[in-house]
């Protein structure tokens, strides 16, 4: 055989043509690109798990951000979440500046907490609108697809509130209206002043996960049924302890060691060894394990996460595709009673 023949790809003998047998070049997208889920009556569908940018400019430098996103991209993740406050800005910067590396904003769902940044705090007409005009800048887009109003403000007047977003969302710069943090009563009240005229809130996020369920459970969750919000719960992972890497006092230091430190107790750890339990089963991490507890709860469509390497984003998109059975939901409940 001619030595220049080894390794060559098949040619058809007739037309020259590459044979059928040849290896494809050319690497088709993952099968997560398909994955998608309505937003409530947003009108966006979603990935359902969005990427969070809590640790991005923060724990994480832009590199790193970099890679991260790369991966969550290539997973079929298109859902990206931050807030005006996070790293002072930074969160923002590095999101925007890698959508406009890759060149893929429009393929991507841009979503943002407002009101907790320094130079523009809370929720006042006044600050809402630069704050808006902040964030636009620092992620060079010319819309938010969901604005997040933070209800961490709780001495701003709704009205005024509503009236200043639905200003935003008819001038183009804003999609779709969420909230953060707010109480019952304001949910309540929200939905009052639709029938006023008022813009909807569509989107809700709020502290939720196997461990931390009484800000969700109860009121807010009859109101989320009542009104057809989607909930994209923050603290999926308690601060990472459901991901069952942080499980020795000794070793945990700093803030986050602060936060992670409350649930070093018996009932954290026989939920972390529930986790690992049915991980084990079904052959995922445990963090896995969490999120697929939370999107089986009423009313949750992508929970938020964040991520601090590639490998995260790995483990973490493996809960799209698990659906935890009756007999685990049970053992998991049993664990934190």
């Amino acid at each position: 055989m001619d030595a220049s023949a080894v390794g060559a790809v098949p040619q058809d003998s007739v037309a020259g043509t590459p044979h059928p047998s040849r290896l494809i070049d050319v690497q088709a997208p993952g099968v997560g690109a398909a994955v998608r889920v309505p937003l409530g009556e947003s009108g966006l569908t979603v990935f359902p798990l969005m990427l969070g940018g809590a640790e991005f400019g923060w724990t994480i430098d832009r590199e790193h951000a970099f890679e991260v996103l790369d991966r969550y991209r290539a997973l079929g993740g298109n859902a990206l979440h931050t807030a005006d406050g996070f790293a002072s800005g930074r969160s923002e910067y590095i999101i925007g500046q890698w959508l406009a590396a890759r060149g893929c904003r429009d393929e991507m769902a841009v979503t943002v907490r407002i009101g907790s940044h320094p130079d523009n705090p809370g929720l006042g007409s006044v600050n809402l609108v630069r704050a808006v005009e902040a964030s636009l800048t620092r992620l060079g887009v010319d819309h938010l697809d969901v604005m997040y109003l933070d209800g961490t403000d709780s001495r701003a007047n709704l009205e005024d509130v509503l009236a200043t977003s639905e200003w935003l969302v008819e001038t183009g710069k804003v999609r779709s209206i969420g909230a953060y943090a707010f109480s019952p009563e304001r949910l309540v009240e929200a939905r009052i002043l639709v029938s006023a005229g008022y813009p909807r809130i569509h989107v809700l996020d709020v502290a939720y996960n196997a461990l931390r369920r009484g800000d969700y459970e109860g009121d807010v969750r009859l109101i989320v049924g009542a009104q057809g919000l989607a909930v994209t719960p923050s603290h999926a992972l308690e601060h990472g302890f459901l991901s069952g890497v942080h499980r020795s006092r000794s070793r945990l230091q700093g803030t986050r060691g602060m936060q992670l430190l409350s649930n070093l107790n018996r009932r954290g750890t026989k939920l972390l060894r529930v986790l690992d339990a049915i991980g084990a089963e079904l052959g995922v991490a445990d963090a896995a394990v969490a999120l697929a507890w939370l999107r089986a709860q009423r009313g949750i469509v992508a929970p938020i996460v964040n991520a601090y390497a590639p490998a995260h984003v790995d483990e973490l998109v493996q809960s799209v595709g698990v659906s935890l059975g009756r007999g685990h939901l049970a053992d998991i409940a049993r664990a934190v009673a």
